[in-house]
């Protein structure tokens, strides 16, 4: 079956981005190639919100961290009205989204009878406002749940146990430990509470006039779905919060239609009634559907206000670190995945000490730095780290004898501070080795056949470079670094299909044998180097990689969160 010829000539996919700092868009035609997109910043163009980087930090709870749930709605009508010149929205014919993962929201008693009546006349902000039991959303970034985390997972058997049950142990920022947390705090808010959705499932809720279903890909980044059975795990909702399958609804495919887009939309932005909305996943699912990261030997990594790792296996085999969810394309298969929470803003933070707030300046400190930097090893936590669970904190160390072969004998001390230009190298080199620690720890292929990479920083060659030469492997970039919103237009068009036919198909039937036509073809950025001296390099990088890793288990010994 030829892609192409599948889509209805003359139609457009939309696929939306809700994350952490912004809201974007890309928009498809029928032949798979951008036509249109957009961007709305929530600091610089919300700032009435007087949002950093798109959150609130509670100065009185350490690692609270959350966003204002209204930003959201208000940035949606402004994406789309900023669209409108753009793109005929009545070609329009499905949508789809992507939204930060874990992030929760919270519909209060009464609020779907709104839900389902909006007045075309009025601003989507005006009419929703009160619709919430409260007007904050947790978020990813927050780390101010260790207790429930501990409490859920004593619950059920221990952290393998749940690990085992929902594809992860209990993590701060998912979403079971944050209702817990405010079931605990505020039971006033829980209890008003007729409807939890997820930053997804919330955007799609607001586009079909009525509470979108969580899907199965999203769902599973909130340690309360059985990850086998891809329904809600009695044993751990129950650990988490009375009364609360009710309030979460049910499951859903994230191929699957979560209904015709509402009046709403009809009337103010003139929409086709027909318009479909396709469930809507968390953003790094979005981001393997825009990779097309179909082949098991390939890995993924996403460089954007948070870093992550992924690639596809066709069992789960969860274990102690790192996720596993359901493949949001492939209904048998699963993603496997690493979070880092210190990634773009440390990568920043960095850049202001050290490199006089300028990439420029940056990537010159970088490039005249030789590999390995001399055997200097940093570790940067602007914010609490998932992994390794530790605080906020700064350390570096000089590693001697780096030339002899042996790790054993691999020498460190600790140190106060860098040259500049070595602190620069240490932060790329320190974020990617602890990359490959992780990700070989957790059964990723070693090395990778090649590494795609997408988010904020992958259109920095320098960083690519560096990537090559510690996992070994070539290098591809795609060409928009914004592939959660893309894979979110993919996903629109793929549901579109799977809802004509009647039943799922494969996403490659959309692009199989065309994919260099599209815009989602990726391309060589770095390749592997094959001389004997890379080959040594890499060797050398090896053995960085095992005392990193060494140096990481005493600091969550001696500092890290229990």
């Amino acid at each position: 079956m030829s892609g192409r010829g599948s889509l209805p000539e003359g139609s457009l996919f939309l696929g939306l981005d809700s994350s952490t700092q912004s809201l974007k868009a890309t928009v498809l035609n029928n032949e798979l190639t951008i036509v249109a997109s957009e961007i709305v910043n929530f600091d610089s163009e919300l700032p009435h919100y007087k949002t950093e980087g798109g959150v609130y930090r509670d100065p009185a709870d350490d690692g609270h961290i959350f966003s204002p749930t209204i930003m959201w709605v208000e940035a949606l009508e402004l994406l789309l009205e900023k669209l409108k010149p753009k793109i005929n929205f009545g070609r329009v014919v499905a949508a789809s989204g992507s939204g930060q993962q874990h992030g929760s929201v919270y519909w209060k008693k009464g609020s779907h009878a709104v839900l389902s009546s909006l007045d075309a006349s009025k601003s989507l902000l005006s009419q929703l406002k009160d619709a919430f039991s409260t007007m904050n959303s947790p978020i990813w970034m927050d780390s101010s749940t260790t207790k429930q985390c501990r409490e859920i997972e004593n619950a059920v058997g221990g952290a393998l146990e749940l690990a085992k049950l929902t594809g992860s142990r209990a993590y701060e920022r998912f979403t079971g430990p944050q209702i817990r947390k405010i079931y605990q705090t505020e039971p006033d808010v829980y209890e008003d509470t007729e409807r939890i959705s997820l930053v997804s499932s919330f955007m799609a809720s607001i586009l079909v006039g009525s509470y979108a279903s969580i899907d199965e890909t999203d769902g599973a980044g909130m340690n309360l779905m059985d990850i086998n059975q891809r329904t809600w795990s009695k044993s751990v909702l129950k650990a988490t919060a009375p009364g609360l399958e009710a309030k979460l609804g049910n499951l859903a495919p994230a191929y699957s239609a979560a209904g015709r887009i509402a009046p709403y939309f009809v009337e103010r932005f003139q929409f086709d009634k027909n318009c479909l909305v396709i469930q809507w996943s968390g953003d790094n699912p979005n981001s393997l559907a825009g990779l097309t990261l179909n082949t098991p030997g390939d890995l993924a990594i996403s460089l954007g206000t948070s870093d992550t790792v992924f690639g596809i296996t066709a069992e789960a085999k969860p274990s102690l670190e790192g996720h596993v969810f359901p493949n949001p394309v492939e209904p048998d298969g699963y993603m496997v995945m690493l979070c880092y929470k210190n990634g773009s803003l440390t990568r920043e933070d960095v850049r202001n000490r050290y490199a006089d707030k300028s990439w420029d300046v940056f990537n010159n400190y970088l490039e005249k730095t030789p590999p390995l930097n001399g055997g200097k090893l940093g570790f940067y936590y602007k914010d609490h780290e998932i992994l390794p669970p530790v605080p906020v904190g700064f350390h570096r160390y000089a590693v001697e004898n780096l030339n002899d072969v042996s790790s054993d004998t691999l020498l460190e001390r600790e140190v106060e501070e860098f040259d500049p230009p070595s602190e620069v190298r240490a932060i790329i080199e320190g974020q990617m080795l602890s990359m490959r620690g992780h990700a070989e720890r957790f059964g990723m292929p070693n090395p990778p056949k090649r590494i795609i990479a997408t988010g904020g920083a992958s259109s920095n060659e320098s960083i690519l470079k560096s990537i090559a030469q510690i996992f070994g492997c070539p290098v591809f970039t795609v060409q928009r670094p914004d592939s959660a919103s893309l894979g979110a237009a993919l996903r629109a068009a793929h549901g579109w299909l799977c809802n004509a036919q009647g039943s799922f198909l494969p996403i490659s039937c959309l692009y199989q044998g065309n994919l260099e036509k599209t815009s989602l073809g990726s391309k060589l950025a770095v390749p592997a180097g094959d001389k004997e001296e890379d080959r040594e390099l890499h060797q050398k990088y090896t053995l960085l990689m095992r005392k990193r890793v060494e140096i990481e288990r005493r600091l969550v010994e001696n500092i890290g969160r229990s």
